[in-house]
């Protein structure tokens, strides 16, 4: 009996040094992976990995800090410009966590480009890009670690929001000043002006009913095209079809169904124009009429084109005028 206990009594202690021994070498693994992703954070704000630093920082244990990363295609023959977009932003998120109190190593900002790091793609079955995914600090990530770039836009403050709500790190982005927008309304103001004191001895054209209808006209139609949703939004450059598996180029095609709604409003107008200028003015009956035919064809045809396009976007839309 006494012989029983003694040898219980050293396995006991054979136990309990390996697991003070694996405590101790779990404990260095971490200080030393923590220290050197804030090694690489003190140099550059998104730490550039490949499939060996996210094997080995991202997916290994121990880890007891969260990691954004930002998978993306930044490489020319890959022509995907939303890329860059998202880079940028994604950049002024992560300096503005590096060089403020929000700083710190329970969260680390990195980036996989597809060239550097197609295994880490595969590995997680990843056909679209840009995309950003939160690997939290202890378990898998969820479906709510995906965050939603269609319905957000990558703008850096919506990411900040989505950062805070995955980890509880508050970052107030801080955006570098840019000086082109200054500059160039200074620029036009001064050609405004100009022009204004070269013609200062007429300046009947200020006055002028249709230069400011065309200008306000020309503002609309710019500010409802398909470049500006996409500047607001900033949809993705492509996504995979849940139903199919099939990648789509949803960049493109949202944008050129923008610029169609765009080019159909501004028939629509052209032909309310010619409408009113066929009421309106002194011309031959013979040119008003042709105005006006012009000006009701343009807005029955295209009018209905615009209704046929929601038709096809929003498949429940019961209404249609000429085109099905």
């Amino acid at each position: 009996m006494f012989r029983n206990g003694f040898l219980l009594l050293l396995m006991s202690v054979v136990f309990y040094h390996e697991h003070a021994n694996a405590q101790k070498k779990k404990e260095t693994l971490l200080s030393e992976k923590v220290t050197q992703m804030m090694e690489w954070a003190s140099k550059r704000s998104v730490i550039r990995m490949n499939g060996d630093k996210f094997r080995r920082f991202v997916k290994a244990p121990p880890r007891n800090y969260s990691v954004v990363i930002m998978f993306t295609a930044l490489q020319p023959q890959r022509q995907c410009g939303v890329c860059r977009q998202a880079d940028e932003e994604f950049q002024v998120l992560a300096n503005s966590w590096r060089y403020s109190s929000a700083f710190t190593n329970r969260v680390f900002f990195a980036s996989v480009d597809f060239d550097e790091g197609s295994d880490v793609f595969q590995m997680l079955n990843m056909n679209s890009a840009p995309t950003f995914l939160h690997f939290p600090s202890k378990g898998k990530p969820r479906r709510s670690d995906t965050y939603e770039l269609q319905v957000r836009g990558f703008a850096a403050e919506q990411l900040a929001r989505w950062v805070a709500d995955r980890t509880d790190v508050q970052i107030r982005v801080i955006r570098p000043p840019n000086y082109a927008g200054p500059l160039l309304l200074g620029f036009l103001l001064a050609v405004i002006g100009g022009l204004a004191y070269l013609r200062r001895h007429n300046l009947e054209f200020l006055f002028n009913r249709n230069v400011w209808a065309f200008s306000a006209l020309c503002f609309v139609l710019i500010m409802t095209s398909g470049q500006m949703w996409n500047h607001i939004r900033g949809p993705p450059y492509a996504h995979k079809n849940p139903s199919t598996g099939q990648v789509v180029r949803q960049y493109h095609k949202i944008h050129n169904i923008l610029y169609t709604h765009s080019l159909g409003n501004a028939a629509v107008t052209m032909g309310i124009v010619l409408l009113c200028e066929a009421a309106t003015s002194d011309m031959d009956i013979g040119k008003r009429k042709i105005m006006c035919i012009a000006g009701i064809g343009l807005v029955m045809l295209f009018f209905s084109w615009l209704l046929s396009i929601f038709r096809a976007k929003y498949h429940g839309y019961p209404y249609s005028f000429l085109m099905s």
